[in-house]
């Protein structure tokens, strides 16, 4: 059996901020989320949350996870303190306990499932992650005797100048028998420099404490404040693009972009610098993104050319041109060999086949056929100041410079629009129209 503990309870002083600590985004995901990620493998019976500092807010933000148990713990009065508000939730359980914290983000699964492994072949009381750091400021000390039981943890504002020498650090992520630390949780003080309940106290107390070295101590590094947090960043990024670069995507200027974890590339796509992906993107082979775009769940296909635009929840088709400068708005769907150019909006709508609107227009909750040609400046009005309004264009029609489609409205095939038109009533196939007012021209004289 196997109860997983996050604790989430504490304000982050440091981040100054009026955001919880554990919901600061690193690489589009809270670090609460990351953290619970790198859980989903290891199968755990009980999942909890320990909150305190606004817990509706942390609790919302984890609506989206399957079965996890809230525990509040009022006043946060130090680890050990959160850790007792879960003798209630695990009253009867028999197994291990897994401890984590909301912000420690690197961690991942296969790491904890060799702590549990270790912990359970051992037979350990408690077993924690540990490193040796050439720098280990701000880390409580780990002290072993010579068979490599662990004595005690000193936190580090509780040590002494040459305890602190001590390069050998306590990550704060544990593996306890849930039995037998429930047995010493009562035996708990606060008589130390910060007058708070330690968790690291419970080593001295048990049986058989063990600690686990990780081999890359970056895994285990805390966000106590947003140069830590930038540090993080920093570091997926960096693993990121790495592991792209080398499935054959190339990246300009690989330091002035960013990637989610869940973006997806074919070969042969070209990055250029400032270019960002965020959320759930699907990127096909031979595409060429930006420079300085910004493309947030969406799908491209192959061959697509993305320059200084905006895509935003939307399915473009291969061989598709979008900008410089083109807004893709969620909802919206350009199909293959298609042109969006310069200052334009699409916005909850599709565009067909071999379509162009390459400048200055505004497509909104419209159908547009294949083979249309959209002049500059032209817009579909598609709001009456109420509710929103379908345009419909079939194939092969084309507007003039300036027109402006009153929706709702359906335009046929193989229609012409004249420059500057108004059009509001539907117009039929083949058909040729114009609508424009009467020039009135008054000279000074007059």
């Amino acid at each position: 059996m196997l109860a997983i503990a996050i604790l989430a309870a504490g304000k982050g002083t440091r981040m100054k901020s009026k955001l919880p600590k554990v919901l600061h985004p690193l690489a589009g995901k809270s670090l609460i989320d990351r953290v619970l990620s790198c859980t989903k493998g290891l199968n755990p019976n009980r999942k909890l949350i320990v909150i305190g500092h606004q817990a509706n807010l942390v609790e919302d933000s984890l609506k989206h996870h399957q079965d996890l148990d809230f525990v509040l713990q009022q006043p946060q009065n130090g680890t050990g303190h959160a850790i007792q508000q879960l003798s209630s939730k695990l009253k009867g359980f028999n197994g291990e306990l897994l401890v984590l914290n909301g912000d420690v983000p690197l961690l991942k699964e296969e790491t904890l499932y060799s702590l549990l492994k270790f912990h359970k072949e051992s037979n350990a009381s408690a077993t924690f992650l540990s490193a040796s750091l050439d720098s280990p400021t701000g880390y409580g000390r780990v002290f072993t005797d010579d068979s490599g039981l662990v004595k005690k943890i000193v936190e580090e504002k509780d040590c002494t100048n040459e305890q602190r020498k001590n390069k050998l650090i306590n990550a704060g992520i544990y593996c306890f028998d849930w039995q037998q630390l429930s047995d010493v949780l009562s035996l708990l003080s606060n008589q130390n420099s910060q007058n708070e309940i330690y968790l690291t106290d419970t080593i001295s107390l048990l049986k058989k404490a063990l600690h686990f070295e990780v081999d890359n101590p970056f895994e285990i590094k805390g966000i106590n404040d947003r140069v830590q947090l930038s540090e993080c960043e920093h570091y997926i990024q960096e693993q990121l693009k790495s592991l792209w670069m080398r499935k054959g995507v190339s990246f300009v200027d690989p330091i002035s972009c960013s990637l989610s974890e869940d973006s997806n590339f074919g070969t042969d796509v070209v990055i250029e610098p400032q270019t960002h992906l965020r959320g759930k993107c699907s990127i096909g082979n031979g595409c060429h993104l930006g420079p300085g775009s910004i493309i947030t769940n969406s799908t491209l296909g192959e061959n697509v050319l993305a320059i200084h635009s905006f895509i935003n929840e939307a399915t473009i088709g291969n061989n598709t041109s979008i900008g410089p400068f083109a807004h893709i708005r969620p909802e919206s769907t350009i199909k293959q060999n298609s042109k969006i150019g310069n200052f334009v909006e699409i916005k909850k709508s599709c565009i067909g086949e071999g379509t162009k609107i390459n400048h200055l227009s505004y497509v909104g909750d419209s159908a547009l056929g294949k083979n249309i040609n959209i002049g500059a400046g032209t817009i579909t009005a598609n709001f009456d100041g109420k509710d929103k309004h379908r345009t419909i264009i079939d194939d092969y029609s084309k507007t003039g410079a300036n027109s402006v489609l009153v929706a709702p409205i359906k335009i046929g095939a193989h229609v012409t629009i004249g420059a500057g038109s108004t059009i509001s009533k539907d117009i039929p196939d083949k058909s040729l129209v114009v609508e424009r007012s009467k020039a009135i021209i008054r000279t000074k004289s007059d």
